[in-house]
């Protein structure tokens, strides 16, 4: 199996275990409403301009809306089963849904941290770590270049996988899963991060995320 199958089936499960009234990091949604989302991008194709272009987002949110409305346990079956014949993610899978899996898979994990509070992430197989490298050149290289920083991600173990973004210098290190997190905007996620405090502070709180 490939990570983001692997991904896939552990949030399949994580999602069953919790149930479907769970809080998630991601603001206003429930796991259910997460998991109509997932559902949804994979089966209806004329959803996905609304995901990325607010003139659409209307009709996707309409089609997310009434999924959730659908029976759990037929949510379910439909994400572990994967993108459909028909779906354009069918044979890109293992490539674009890395990311997705393992970032909402986290929604429902973190999603009810205390960003403030003590709090430990999951520990992740080097297989997924090394594959999350290549999600986080590409996730980051368009989600922080408008940081008010030039901001360096780096691994925990001293590789550089981007730079990006303008200002004075912020290095952000750990793990490339917790990097992955960060570009995509998720709090709370396991980093350090060193440069000048106000730079610092300033990409924090900057909007991130695709």
């Amino acid at each position: 199996m490939t990570c983001a199958q692997d991904e896939r089936a552990a949030l399949v499960e994580t999602f069953r275990s919790v149930g479907p009234d769970a809080p998630t990091l991601c603001e206003g949604w429930t796991t259910r409403d997460l998991l109509a989302h997932l559902v949804v991008r994979e089966r209806r194709p004329d959803t996905g301009p609304g995901i990325l272009i607010k003139q659409f987002a209307g009709h996707t949110e309409k089609v997310r809306r009434a999924a959730a409305e659908k029976d759990w346990d037929e949510l379910l079956g439909q994400l572990a089963d994967g993108p459909p014949l028909y779906s354009p993610f069918k044979l890109v899978d293992k490539w674009v849904n890395l990311a997705e899996m393992y970032v909402h898979h986290e929604d429902v994990l973190r999603g009810g941290a205390d960003p403030d509070g003590p709090w430990v992430p999951r520990k992740l197989s080097d297989r997924l770590q090394a594959e999350l490298k290549t999600s986080v050149r590409s996730v980051g290289k368009m989600a922080l270049k408008k940081t008010p920083a030039t901001v360096t991600l780096r691994t925990d173990a001293g590789e550089d996988l981007l730079t990006a973004g303008e200002g004075p210098p912020v290095t952000i290190t750990g793990t490339p899963g917790e990097l992955v997190l960060f570009a995509f905007g998720r709090d709370p996620v396991d980093l350090q991060f060193a440069g000048d405090p106000d730079a610092v502070a300033a990409v924090r709180g900057s909007d991130r995320g695709l």
